[in-house]
């Protein structure tokens, strides 16, 4: 069985008291593969049990602050771990895809000038982020898709992503940041038995009407704005009138994800 542990379900706003910014494991197994690294991820996966020594890879949508806030300090917790323990990561590597690779080189840059060195007797292997199938284990099958949340490098090459999950035989759709439910369109135009849909630059009615025109199996409100911030229930409101299978997600809820029958 697959797990959706979600670490952080808030935007970039300023602190909040029992929310942090963007980040969430998908668990299948023991294996934990983190998709975004708002503010005390590491923290908050440890303290929910999540093993960081079994992390092959971490999935970045776009280097927003709200997205990467944590990335420094859960790479440093991932080599204390190694340093008091017997264990090594999965494979001896750590995958880390990004769009924008400076910003994860300036993360381990700052870390060698503060932490003598950052010497691992473990590969971290920095990817920029494509689009394309990223990653594939017999556990989980990771592709990217670009969106219009930000521009592009100096490449030409989109700097915002959103992803598509597959594990235990279900598509998991996770938004990013996007700009407008174009970017969201291309994700869904096959089915889907979840979406992940931030909320922080769109309406929740607009969100569920979208999803009424479409084949999602479970909507999942994350990366909250002011709508669902300010109040809550009236956001809950207007899902219980759409009769669309939505869930407003909190900090530390965890969404199980059954492995599909084939008969």
């Amino acid at each position: 069985m697959a797990k959706i542990i979600f670490l952080g379900t808030c935007s970039g706003t300023e602190p909040i008291g029992d929310m942090h910014h963007t980040s969430f494991v998908v668990q299948v197994g023991d294996v934990n593969y983190f998709f975004d690294a708002g503010e005390n991820c590491s923290r908050t996966s440890r303290a929910m049990g999540v093993d960081l020594l079994k992390v092959p890879a971490i999935f970045i949508s776009h280097p927003h602050i709200d997205h990467v806030g944590g990335l420094m300090n859960l790479v440093w917790s991932i080599k204390k771990l190694r340093c008091v323990t017997d264990c090594k990561p999965i494979n001896n590597k750590i995958d880390i895809y990004i769009p924008d690779i400076n910003v994860m080189n300036s993360i381990l840059d700052t870390l060698r000038s503060i932490d003598d060195g950052f010497e691992t007797d473990y590969s971290i292997n920095v990817i920029r982020t494509m689009e394309k199938v990223l990653y594939e284990d017999e556990n989980i099958k990771v592709s990217a898709v670009s969106n219009h949340h930000l521009g592009v490098d100096s490449e030409g090459l989109p700097l915002s992503y959103s992803y598509i999950i597959e594990t235990e035989g279900k598509k998991i759709v996770f938004s990013g940041d996007v700009r407008d439910l174009d970017d969201v369109e291309r994700l869904t135009k096959t089915p889907c038995d979840y979406l992940l849909m931030e909320t922080g630059h769109h309406k929740v009615s607009d969100i569920l009407n979208f999803a009424k025109n479409h084949e999602i199996g479970k909507l999942l409100f994350i990366h909250h704005g002011r709508e669902i911030i300010n109040n809550r229930e009236d956001a809950q409101n207007k899902i219980s009138e759409s009769n669309v299978n939505a869930q407003i997600c909190h900090d530390k809820i965890v969404i199980e994800i059954p492995a599909r029958i084939i008969s």
